[in-house]
């Protein structure tokens, strides 16, 4: 079925402060959903830190990561107010060329922000409307991590012809790039050249919380695991340090299954485990019940094989929780902090001596670690500076 703008889109135009500069905010995922992890915190934190700064209108689908069936209790292909920002669930049929490019000119942004490298909806069709004169505003383009070599891997052949053709077009020459560290502003120097525009500027974090403590006792270990299951995220490796660990370990897995495959060869990892480790797999669990879940762990894992900026490590963080995590993330300098560990997965030997000195660790010893994590966020959260460069960026 088509869908074509309508007058009631039409008659719900937004009224906003003409003093302020506006931000369309392009993302497949937004609150509620959570099955895409990161790229929707970022998007949320960046919304909600800058609404004050500027008129923010934020475009995205109407179902999570997956789903099949749209969020309930959203009203669809309208803007809705959401504690001072703007959003618009589109439904599948909403989306088409003529639809998105009325929405941008309905708003008029100065800036169109993107948040995806991939999408044909929510990033493809806005850069072509640019390239072809359709629309005014500036490009800004967040690739989320899917420039990264161990992103890149999968479908490799459709991505790099992709790229190609972005440069054929001039594209990237046009936009504006928003990388979240050093590395991602190698990745598209990379993939789409060398004489770009791009800013660095990492992302906000959720606000700094209180501490929350937790006994722990020799032997003993708590450990949650909160990403999704696909091999880039290493769960595998994880289960497969844990047999050689001497001690009573609880590992909960949090994760939204992507890979069938991958998550098969997990469960017979899992059913291969020795009695003294239990596993729990809780599946879709929604993003303001996780700070509970990290609570009531000692240790957060996760030997991922590349994140652009790890949402989920730095919640951990801020509850308290060390966290043993590879070294293909942005956070560094861990265990000199007393906040954890970022280890080679070449050294699965060290990843397994990490989990055995956890696990014998008394309560006097692990509060200073726990104490060291949230110590190590608090220097993130600080969000004064980060807003100031993103007034930098969207001027």
């Amino acid at each position: 079925m088509e869908y074509f703008v309508s007058d009631r889109l039409a008659s719900n135009k937004v009224h906003r402060n003409n003093n302020k500069k506006k931000i369309v905010l392009f993302t497949d995922w937004y609150e509620p959903g959570f099955k895409a992890g990161g790229p929707i915190r970022s998007s949320v934190n960046f919304a909600a830190n800058m609404k004050n700064d500027y008129d923010i209108y934020v475009f995205t689908g109407d179902r999570d990561s997956g789903d099949g069936q749209p969020y309930a209790n959203i009203d669809r292909d309208c803007w809705m107010d959401k504690e001072g920002i703007r959003v618009f669930y589109a439904s599948l049929s909403f989306l088409r060329w003529k639809n998105i490019l009325h929405i941008i000119q309905e708003v008029q942004p100065d800036f169109v922000y993107l948040n995806n490298m991939y999408s044909r909806y929510f990033t493809i069709y806005p850069l072509l409307m640019k390239r072809l004169g359709c629309i005014k505003a500036q490009i800004v383009l967040a690739p989320r991590g899917m420039l990264k070599a161990t992103a890149v891997q999968y479908k490799t052949s459709k991505k790099k012809i992709f790229f190609r053709l972005l440069k054929w077009l001039n594209i990237p020459a046009k936009t504006i790039f928003h990388a979240t560290d050093a590395t991602e502003v190698e990745d598209i120097k990379r993939r789409l050249g060398k004489e770009l525009s791009i800013v660095q500027i990492s992302n906000f974090l959720s606000e700094q919380r209180d501490r929350y403590p937790i006994n722990k006792s020799k032997g003993n270990l708590r450990i949650i695991f909160i990403s999704r299951i696909h091999p880039i995220k290493n769960l595998l490796f994880l289960l497969q340090c844990l047999p050689t660990v001497a001690g009573e370990m609880m590992l909960t897995i949090v994760a939204t299954i992507e890979d069938e495959k991958y998550w098969s060869e997990c469960q017979k990892a899992i059913k291969n485990l020795p009695e003294t480790v239990q596993v729990e797999l809780k599946q879709n669990v929604p993003h303001h019940e996780i700070e509970e879940l990290i609570n009531n762990h000692h240790l957060f894992v996760l030997p991922t094989q590349g994140e652009n900026f790890g949402h989920a490590i730095l919640e951990a963080l801020l509850a308290g929780r060390p966290v043993l995590i590879s070294d293909q993330t942005p956070l560094k300098g861990l265990e000199k902090q007393h906040a954890g560990w970022d280890l080679p997965l070449s050294d699965q030997a060290a990843f397994i001596k990490v989990l055995q000195e956890v696990a014998d660790m008394d309560n006097e010893t692990f509060q200073q670690w726990s104490m060291g994590a949230w110590n190590y966020a608090k220097g993130f959260s600080d969000s004064s500076g980060l807003k100031e460069k993103y007034r930098e960026l969207f001027s």
